[in-house]
């Protein structure tokens, strides 16, 4: 296969969606070597947060010297962002020779009546033998969805587990409750590990816990009270912690605080078992650490942003950093959900907010949400909504409306935040 061709094949298998478990990646990776058995992880779930506490982690490790892989899902502007080496993408070469190898071993496993492997599980194979080929010293990987059945949950290597908060999300496939999804993320705990954690909410906290003492782990939990000197700002934040001082990071939102306390945990653990990062190393991390789409600032003058908060507990942050950072502006919001979100609840948080909103239907996704039908559930929060063809219109009609002082909003699915940058 070539490039395009190995890009075809896996937007097929998209299609087809996904199952959990982990037994069809186990077999895969088995025919293609367990190329996971050669490498170190840190396993990062969570429903908000995940992503940005990996781009800390992962900037601090490459200040070390470490070759650090990064497995990241879902991402938002180019398919080859979600596997990377010490901050670079997976390159086109290598991705259509291992999807090649990849491809002949599921189609082996289906001529055997095996269960076909689903499209994430085949991109994890694919990272694994991309950061084995590369020889990484370590790599910081990301939960697809949930923990305990996510296809990353096959490794055993794991130096470090991470769980940033958990919400409500995705109940369909992880549980009803706080506790069972808490449960299912808190599955990717390997007995006798470190692990830290967000403060969560006492029902997930009590499971995490619990979990930990069973498999013999020590755990840390971030003290949001030990936060002191902080400095809110669009383009650069500044905060102490415990023992670190003026820690500066260039990633934006009041929540950026709290995840960047979660990375600076994790990095002690690290430098509890005897992984070399100085201070100095520690510091210069943090503040190059880059994470797009989340509170990202595209454009000045009206200022437009973009953001990813799809379930209420990160739009509830987001309602937060929106009022924090913009008392008195005027906000002009364009908003895209998919209809399996609770989007009721993103709406009853965000929309009261607004002076306008403008809705769109992500697309090429079955399950992106109309936007007459998105217009319709905003009406009922805040009659000021219109329906817009395209994301382009919406982007068009917003820089129109807007006047220099007011802010441009993009919030919802991840999926379109891309073309809102295109668009612009």
């Amino acid at each position: 296969m070539n490039y395009r061709e190995a890009r075809g094949y896996l937007e097929q298998l998209s299609a087809k969606g996904s199952v959990m478990g982990l037994e069809p990646i186990r077999e895969l990776l088995r025919r293609l070597g367990n190329p996971q058995n050669q490498l170190k992880f840190i396993h990062i779930a969570g429903t908000n947060g995940k992503g940005s506490v990996l781009a800390f982690v992962s900037s601090v490790l490459r200040e070390a010297h470490y070759k650090t892989g990064c497995y990241i899902s879902p991402t938002l502007f180019s398919y080859r962002e979600r596997i990377q080496v010490n901050g670079e993408y997976i390159e086109k070469e290598a991705l259509a020779r291992l999807v090649s190898a990849i491809a002949e071993a599921a189609a082996s496993m289906e001529k055997e009546g095996l269960a076909s492997p689903t499209v994430f599980e085949q991109e994890t194979a694919l990272a694994f033998l991309y950061f084995a080929e590369r020889k990484c010293d370590l790599v910081v990987l990301e939960t697809g969805m949930g923990g305990r059945l996510d296809a990353t949950n096959v490794v055993t290597a794991t130096v470090l587990e991470i769980l940033a908060s958990i919400g409500m999300d995705h109940m369909s496939f992880l549980g009803n409750t706080l506790a069972e999804i808490a449960e299912n993320k808190a599955g990717i705990i390997k007995p006798g590990t470190r692990v830290v954690s967000a403060r969560q909410e006492p029902e997930a906290g009590a499971v995490i816990k619990r979990i930990c003492e069973q498999e013999g782990c020590t755990l840390t939990m971030v003290q949001p009270e030990k936060l002191s000197d902080i400095s809110y700002g669009i383009e650069r934040q500044c905060f102490s912690y415990k023992s670190w001082k003026n820690i500066q990071i260039s990633l934006a939102g009041s929540y950026q605080i709290i995840n960047a306390a979660l990375a600076l945990e994790a990095l002690e653990a690290l430098r509890g078992m005897e992984w070399e990062i100085t201070s100095e190393q520690v510091y210069r991390g943090m503040e190059k650490a880059q994470w797009r789409g989340r509170f990202t600032v595209l454009r000045k003058n009206p200022l437009v942003l973009v953001d990813g908060a799809h379930n209420p507990a990160a739009a509830r942050v987001l309602r937060e950093s929106v009022k924090l950072y913009f008392p008195g502006k005027r906000l002009i919001f364009i908003l895209g959900v998919f209809e399996d979100k609770d989007y009721k609840g993103i709406i009853q948080l965000m929309a009261p907010l607004a002076y306008h909103i403008f809705t769109v239907q992500t697309p090429d996704n079955p399950r992106a949400m109309n936007a007459e039908k998105l217009r319709d559930e905003v009406k009922s929060v805040n009659p000021c909504a219109e329906a817009c063809e395209s994301i382009g219109e919406a982007v068009k009609k917003s820089l129109a409306m807007a006047e220099k002082e007011d802010v441009i909003l993009a919030f919802g699915s991840l999926s379109y935040l891309s073309k809102v940058e295109s668009a612009l």
